[in-house]
């Protein structure tokens, strides 16, 4: 890990809705976001500090299941050096997941594939991180040293947890902290699913999309602490990472009023805990590159 002071936001997205359309934002309450965003659109909204540090380095990640939309990322990664690594797509259940893998490799940019994720929030079947052409596909993903985000919800943490047991040397990392239903204030099930996940020691978690999970217009840093007492209990501050979310959290308050509230949260731990939390654990999991951190500095 790099000395260098820097922030690292694990989790963000950028989409052109004029090159490929995004259905998932036709939702109802969904319009302050419906909109193209680039990556110069993160640099002007991230303008706050997390515990004096600045905006360095983004982890980008996929928003829709196109093999396309990962080849455009993997660009623009090579392109622009606040980018530090991409989580894209490709589909696990295909025979041919491995050739697809060392394409886009292969690729411009495609040194920056550090991780896969699948939308398996959106899956009705209860073990479909199991199938058989899933966990083929995953090993794939682990053969080739990349890393898998977890996307769940509450329910599905079994499927999650059965993962980790089957597959302990494919790195994991669960984003949004398996969405925990704080608009509910029912925290009990999801803390059990979270602690039996974070008993295995290759799982990571994203302090990340926790905003959209409270109310939108009334959350507080007070109904976020619970979540945050759990995770940092649960896997320590060595395995949390910061992300945004971004555009999304602007639903519910945007990228500087999320990073206040780490801030916040962050208060009393120590040097070395906040290190991690802010960069040091992202870096680790998504090998990125502490110069390529640097470049990306002036941008912010």
């Amino acid at each position: 890990m790099s000395d260098a002071q820097g922030l690292v936001d694990a989790h963000h997205h950028v989409w052109d809705l004029d090159v490929r359309p995004q259905s998932w934002l036709d939702e109802p309450g969904h319009e302050p976001i419906r909109r193209t965003f680039g990556a110069a659109d993160l640099r002007t909204a991230a303008t706050a500090t997390v515990a004096g540090r600045r905006l360095e380095c983004t982890v980008l990640v996929q928003c829709v299941t196109s093999v396309d939309e990962t080849r455009e990322f993997l660009a623009l990664a090579g392109s622009d050096p606040l980018i530090g690594a991409v989580v894209g797509w490709a589909d696990l259940t295909s025979p041919a997941i491995g050739d697809v893998l060392d394409a886009l490799r292969a690729g411009p940019g495609g040194t920056y594939l550090r991780a896969l994720r699948h939308l398996v929030q959106g899956e009705e079947d209860p073990a479909w991180l199991q199938r058989p052409s899933v966990e083929r596909g995953l090993r794939a993903v682990g053969e080739r040293g990349l890393g898998y985000d977890v996307l769940i919800r509450g329910h599905q943490f079994p499927q999650a947890i059965r993962l980790a047991e089957r597959l302990p040397g494919l790195p994991l990392v669960l984003d949004h902290a398996g969405k925990p239903p704080i608009a509910r204030q029912d925290l009990d099930d999801w803390a059990r699913g979270v602690r039996r996940l974070a008993a295995h020691p290759h799982v990571r978690c994203k302090v990340s999309g926790l905003v959209t999970e409270a109310d939108h217009e009334k959350w507080t840093v007070d109904d976020i602490r619970p979540v945050w007492e759990v995770l940092l209990d649960a896997f320590g501050a060595d395995r949390l990472m910061f992300g945004s979310d971004w555009p999304v959290c602007v639903l519910a308050g945007g990228w500087n009023r999320w990073a206040a509230t780490v801030e916040e949260l962050l208060a009393g731990c120590s040097a070395a805990e906040t290190e991690a939390v802010l960069a040091g654990t992202a870096t680790t999991f998504y090998r990125l590159d502490p110069a390529r951190r640097k470049e990306g500095t002036p941008c912010c």
